[in-house]
């Protein structure tokens, strides 16, 4: 039955919106307090502040939000870009298991906040989003001269992004120490007798991976061993399983005893591909991922990961944004999250502890 054959044919009419107005006659209070009690301003008694709230919550009032942004002068929208990703905007970020959830815990912790994440394609802020009313932008990592950071400061866009624009006016930053990461791992790999350890890492210009590469280099140097790397020319979990399959194949000094893969791929998928091709992890080959996949403590062994925490970097990186837009913060600011490495049977010769 529908609602106009229940009501003689006619449809239901509109409940009427409760005004602020209508909330304050009745609780007995002036449309002032009301909007001082709700808003959590003035100088108000607990009691008298309880007592506007109750009232709204027991009539079902809602805030006019389009009023109140104008009055702010704000759209309370963030944007949300992944600059690595430029060539594939929309979906292939979020098929990683670091990305899906930097994404995820962005927009929540801007939701917390009272604002909206506005997912953006990389590009320029000439094209498809160049007219949305945004209040501040994310740009996780951004490529090196990214377009996309260079159009929002020159827009006066607040931006929150990496340790690429440190002392640049206008824009704040949050990354982890990319270097003392890869030392962290490369150490523990030694430490467990690895004498032969390979890096697979992408093909990018990210600030994260020439500072990965680079403390490789210097690490192997300063340990006399040779530099094996193996770049990995697009993301996804195929073009990284064809990029182990080149360490543990290539011709060289000897077959490789260790593998410390940065570009993120499935746990499952680099023990089956070390299995394929006759090695033992860890017996043959110890392995350490720079990964937030969840399947890694589950698999047989367990491997190791080292995550780089995305939910506190979202946490870090919203905040930022909203001590500028609500506090007028003009100092740029930064924030260096610490990675977790997470020892596992993958990387392990002798028991831990």
């Amino acid at each position: 039955m529908t609602e106009a054959s229940r009501h003689g044919g006619q449809p239901s009419p509109p409940v009427p919106r409760v005004r602020l107005v209508d909330v304050a006659r009745e609780a007995g209070l002036s449309k002032t307090t009301v909007s001082a009690a709700l808003n959590g301003t003035g100088r108000l008694s607990p009691e008298v502040r309880e007592k506007a709230r109750e009232t709204a919550r027991r009539m079902g009032y809602r805030p006019n939000a389009t009023a109140r942004h104008l009055r702010a002068g704000r759209a309370r929208l963030i944007g949300y870009v992944v600059g690595e990703f430029a060539a594939t905007p929309w979906t292939t970020f979020l098929e990683s298991p670091y990305f899906a959830r930097l994404t995820g815990a962005t927009a929540a912790a801007a939701l917390r906040r009272g604002y909206a994440m506005v997912l953006l394609p990389a590009g320029t802020l000439q094209s498809e989003w160049a007219d949305l009313s945004l209040d501040a932008v994310v740009v996780a990592d951004p490529v090196a001269d990214d377009p996309v950071v260079e159009d929002l400061l020159a827009a006066g866009i607040p931006l929150s992004t990496d340790r690429s624009v440190e002392g640049r006016p206008g824009a704040s930053w949050v990354d982890v120490d990319a270097a003392g990461a890869v030392r962290e791992a490369l150490d523990h790999l030694r430490g467990q007798g690895a004498g032969a350890p390979v890096l697979v890492v992408p093909d990018s210009t990210t600030r994260f991976h020439l500072e990965a590469v680079a403390a490789h280099r210097d690490w192997c140097a300063a340990h006399d061993l040779p530099e094996r790397v193996v770049r990995v020319g697009e993301p996804g979990n195929g073009p990284v399983v064809r990029a182990v399959e080149a360490a543990l194949t290539a011709t060289g000094p000897g077959r490789p005893d260790a593998l410390l893969v940065v570009a993120e791929a499935s746990p499952p998928l680099v023990l089956d591909v070390a299995r394929r091709h006759g090695y033992e992890v860890p017996d043959d080959l110890l392995v350490v991922l720079f990964s937030e996949d969840a399947t890694a403590p589950h698999t047989e062994p367990p491997v190791t990961t080292l995550s780089l925490r995305p939910e506190a970097i979202a946490e870090a990186g919203v905040e930022q944004l909203v001590e500028v837009l609500e506090h007028g913060r003009r100092d740029p600011a930064g924030t260096l999250v610490a990675t977790r490495l997470d020892v596992r049977a993958s990387s392990l010769r002798t028991p831990a502890g």
